[in-house]
Formats: structure tokens, sequence, C-alpha cells
């Protein structure tokens, strides 16, 4: 399925990589997907929030759901995760994403996925997806995401 990937979403699952390791996570999941896309300037544009608010929104849920469970935290710091020779897996939630960013982009008449395409995909995520519930506490109005991502062309 990648090389149906426009050079804009390849570059977006890279860093959704690169997110999940800099987070310490073992798998890729959508909420490195949305912030993989965030790299992307025309995305960024259309979500209506920028790749570092987007981070600290998540750090504060993560920190949110440890707190619920009795775990505290504050000034602890996550040690790295050693580089794996395995290619990081994507989880059932992230993969479900793909097909529907396949679909989108053949809705729109086009024949390579963009980040975009990838945007569009993962507002259709419902909760309990990770990204459903960064996005309830970012404030994303998904309409008015879908409607600038149209005007746009995507």
């Amino acid at each position: 399925m990648f090389e149906q990937f426009a050079a804009g979403a390849r570059a977006a699952v890279t860093s959704a990589l690169g997110e999940a390791t800099l987070r310490g996570d073992r798998r890729i999941g959508t909420e490195h997907l949305l912030l993989g896309v965030l790299h992307e300037p025309d995305a960024v544009r259309a979500f209506g929030t920028d790749l570092e608010s987007a981070r600290a929104t998540l750090d504060a849920l993560d920190r949110s759901a440890l707190t619920a469970v009795g775990i505290d935290v504050q000034g602890v710091e996550r040690p790295p995760i050693p580089a794996s020779r395995k290619r990081t897996p994507f989880t059932s939630g992230a993969r479900a994403v793909l097909p529907r960013a396949l679909a989108e982009t053949r809705k729109a008449g086009s024949r390579r996925i963009t980040p975009e395409h990838l945007l569009l995909a993962l507002l259709d995520c419902e909760q309990p997806d990770p990204v459903a519930e960064l996005m309830e506490q970012l404030g994303v109005d998904r309409a008015a995401v879908r409607e600038r991502i149209r005007r746009t062309g995507a």
C-alpha cells in the first residue's frame, strides 16, 4: 500500500515513527499518525492546531490517565527506547486508517495518498481511539477541518 503514498504522506508516516520513538512507544498509533501529519504545513493549516500544541495535549492526556490509576509521573523522565532492527508495527487502529485514507484519495479523484487524505481518515476515528480523545481535548471541529481540506483540493 505504501507505494500509493505521495512523498508528503510517506514523510508523515516516517515522522509518525519518529514521534512514537520520541514518546517511548513501541508501536505507531493513530495519535502518532496525527503528530506525523502535523509535520506537514498544509495539514497544520487545515487542522487548525500546531504540532507542539498536539504534543503537549497528548502528554497531558497521558499524565491524566496515569494519575487516574494512582501513578504520579510529575518530574519523571522517560528513558529512551533502544533502537530496534525490527520494523515498528502499527496498532490496529493505525492500520485501519490506511484503507480509509486510500478511500479518501479515490473519492477526491487522486492517485496518491497525501497527508490531507491521512488527516481525513484520522477524523473518522471514534472513541476510545487515542486520536479521537486527542482531537476532543484540542477542541477540533471535525466538520470545519473536512471543509478546509475540501476547499484546498485534497
